[in-house]
Parts: C-alpha cells; structure tokens; sequence
C-alpha cells in the first residue's frame, strides 16, 4: 500500500485542508478499492467495520500497538489532563460542520472523533509526544475508490521530533501496510455483504 504524494491529496476538496491548515502535514497513504456496486459512503463502511470489531489486525501491528501503550502506561505518556483537553481541535468545528456530522464528536480509547461527514472523518489524539490528526477520505476514481489516510503532526514539544523519528519506520514499514491491507479485505467483505 503505497505512500502518496501529498499533493494528490491536498487537491481533494476536502474540510480537512481549512480545518488544519495550522498543521504539518505527515504522511498521506491510499489504498484502491473495487466498486461495491451502488454508491457507497466511507460513514456506511466505517459503521460496517466498527460493528465487526478489531479481532483481525495482523498480529504484528497488534502487537507493536500493544507495545507503545504498555509504554505509554508507563511514562504517563498518554494521561489526560486539562491542558491537553482544551488544546483539542473540537473548538473549531463550525455551525456548517456540525449540521453535516454523521456523527458527533466523541472520546475514544485512542483517537477521539473530530468529524465523521458523508466520505471524510478527522481524529484526533493528543498526549506527551504528539498532537495528532488521522484523517480519511474516500473519493470515487474509475475503478471504483481511493480510500486516503492523512497524518497530520503539531509539536507539543521537544519530544515530538525524536518520537516521531522512533515510531516512523515501525508506522511506515509495518503498522500502515498492514491496516491498510486489512481495510482492503474489509473493503471486500462490505462489498460481498451489499450484494
């Protein structure tokens, strides 16, 4: 699954490029997926997959993923405090944004939901080494979509850089590939299951 240029992206309509535009963007992954037949929504597959549950990440990832909570409890790294809390991007949503919400902002084990419109969602998680943005985006192309995964990256200090330049090669070789290929295969159950 292959990184994109972050051009491609950046020329998408999207709310995501006003919402952020005080954020460095990361990383932009895509994946294609085959038509499902009728018009699908990225909100439609997102409802499907979270009622699946996350039983079939790659025992690699879950296990890397595991790895940097334990750590995490640890360090404290992920604790929340105020600070953090009113550093949340859920301020800047608009009246526009909010009437289009398929689903409203909430808390999360890990990223918590910005926005979830129609084919486009932001998260967000912020804690000791990062504020963090993980946006998704589905776009119709003439096999059938492209599903977009953007990282956006705010400093939250000194640490921001050296973790991020730890956990880039574990994200960029391992962790993205792997979810991206396991979306895939979902992408692919939904379709048989819309039939």
């Amino acid at each position: 699954m292959p990184r994109i240029s972050h051009l491609e992206f950046l020329n998408l309509p999207l709310r995501v490029h006003g919402f952020l535009k005080d954020v460095p963007l990361h990383d932009v992954w895509a994946v294609d997926l085959p038509s499902a037949g009728e018009r699908v929504t990225l909100s439609e597959f997102l409802d499907c997959v979270k009622a699946q549950g996350f039983k079939d990440i790659p025992l690699t990832t879950k296990a890397l993923l595991g790895l940097r909570f334990a750590i995490g409890r640890i360090f404290g790294l992920d604790t929340s405090t105020n600070a953090r809390k009113s550093a949340s991007y859920v301020k800047f949503l608009s009246e526009v944004d909010r009437s289009g919400l398929r689903v409203l902002p909430a808390k999360s084990t890990f990223f918590d939901v910005l926005y979830r419109f129609e084919n486009e969602v932001l998260l967000e998680v912020i804690n000791a080494t990062v504020h963090a943005f993980w946006a998704q985006a589905l776009a119709q192309i003439s096999s059938g979509y492209r599903l977009y995964w953007a990282i956006y990256v705010k400093p939250v200090g000194w640490i921001t850089r050296p973790y991020m330049a730890l956990a880039d090669p574990f994200r960029r070789w391992i962790v993205y590939p792997q979810l991206l290929e396991k979306t895939r295969k979902d992408w692919l159950q939904f379709c048989s299951n819309q039939v």
